[in-house]
């Protein structure tokens, strides 16, 4: 990657793994911009295709902002999908979403949080595609500590996000999301911390 010109840094983490704050403090440190799962709020102000596609979809369905765990956990479930239409509306979003982010990247460098930066920015010719993760007793340890829970009860969320998240992957770009060909760098963070995760990945960009 070449920090001279415009870059883009995706992340993409096991649920439990600090890949936000990881991602949040690599922004820091490049003086970029950092892209999380708020995005859809800023881009819908920033660019008026997005606003138009915003429109149409909230339009249809007033709570698309929710967010995807929430409604493939219902889709799971069996509740309150109605089929074609609602998938149909959820493409489209994913799609409006992703051209807004490819906007920003073309204006300024970015690190971006999810949202299958691997499968938008596959082509782009100065991305760096990271994958954080770690074995399950750390993220199980980290989420207890952090959410003041018992570790069994950690690791129902741990299955429970990791799996919303291989299927928002798998539905919207096809791709396994946990595939290390998708990736430039995949990294256990067990024995690195954030900020050593951090160190490391920016000795990766020199």
């Amino acid at each position: 990657m070449n920090k001279e010109e415009k870059f883009v840094i995706t992340i993409s983490r096991q649920f439990g793994t600090g890949g936000h704050e990881i991602g949040a403090e690599l922004a820091r440190r490049l003086g970029v911009k950092l892209l999380d799962k708020q995005i859809l709020n800023e881009v819908a102000r920033k660019f008026c295709a997005v606003e138009d596609a915003v429109e149409k979809i909230e339009a249809r369905n007033p709570l698309w902002r929710d967010d995807f765990t929430q409604f493939y956990r219902s889709y799971m479930a069996g509740a309150e999908y109605n089929g074609q239409e609602h998938d149909q509306t959820s493409h489209q979003l994913f799609e409006a979403q992703a051209e807004a982010i490819r906007q920003i990247a073309k204006q300024e460098s970015c690190v971006l949080i999810g949202r299958c930066g691997f499968h938008i920015f596959a082509n782009h010719p100065n991305a760096f595609k990271i994958f954080i993760h770690a074995d399950d007793d750390c993220r199980k340890k980290r989420i207890a500590r952090k959410y003041d829970m018992s570790e069994q009860d950690a690791g129902a969320m741990i299955v429970d996000n990791d799996y919303s998240r291989e299927l928002y992957t798998k539905t919207f770009t096809g791709s396994d999301w946990q595939d290390a060909r998708n990736y430039d760098v995949t990294l256990n963070v067990r024995k690195f911390g954030v900020n050593g995760a951090v160190d490391f990945l920016m000795n990766s960009f020199e």
